[in-house]
């Protein structure tokens, strides 16, 4: 194990009381509360996703919502441990529009992700991963500065702004999103192999 990783889970812990408080954009107003990332501080593979979502929202951390319980069911499938993973957000406050009493999914806009932006750059400083996963078009965005063809560019590796590769796929929320059953198993097979391509990557040991 990189000596250099060991004791990190002070500074992170740190980095997510910061984040408790913050206001770098206008989305904390209406939000429950911050969703900081959550896993292993010496992870070789961060999960970047989109936004905390309604449920996370609530419970106070990433990836518990419908598609993060797909998300850890594949990566089980796929033999990834999730528990040596860190899984995170591009934005950490929940952006929605009010709907009854539903509160419906707004995607962030470009400022917003700039805002945020040096929240994840904190949490790749300190886990220093070998991988970093962006799930969806917005972390796509958030992890390189650039907006990126999600299909075009599935499957590929580029650099985050820390130099850190960077593996593109979708994020799992879009499987749900599919009506058709043969589709969505077909794009579920699909997130799956990216799994598997994921776990070859990761450090061994």
């Amino acid at each position: 194990m990189d000596a250099a990783k060991e004791g990190k889970l002070g500074p992170l812990k740190t980095a997510r009381e910061e984040a408790a408080d913050c206001t770098r954009c206008d989305l904390y107003k209406n939000a429950t509360q911050t969703v900081f990332g959550e896993g292993g501080a010496k992870a070789s593979v961060v999960f970047v996703g989109e936004q905390p979502g309604d449920r996370e929202d609530i419970e106070g951390r990433p990836f518990v919502g419908p598609a993060g319980r797909l998300f850890d069911t594949i990566l089980e499938e796929t033999g990834i441990d999730r528990k040596k993973t860190y899984v995170t957000n591009a934005v950490k406050h929940f952006k929605f529009q009010s709907r009854g009493k539903r509160r419906i999914h707004s995607k962030p806009n470009a400022g917003e992700i700039r805002a945020c932006r040096w929240w994840l750059g904190q949490e790749l400083t300190m886990i220093q991963p070998d991988l970093a996963v962006a799930l969806g078009a917005t972390a796509v965005r958030a992890l390189t500065g650039k907006a990126l063809a999600v299909n075009t560019l599935r499957g590929s590796v580029v650099e985050s702004a820390e130099g850190v590769p960077v593996f593109i796929t979708v994020h799992p929320s879009s499987l749900l999103r599919i009506p058709d059953r043969e589709a969505r198993h077909t794009a579920r097979e699909r997130f799956a192999e990216d799994m598997r391509k994921v776990k070859t990557m990761m450090r061994k040991g």
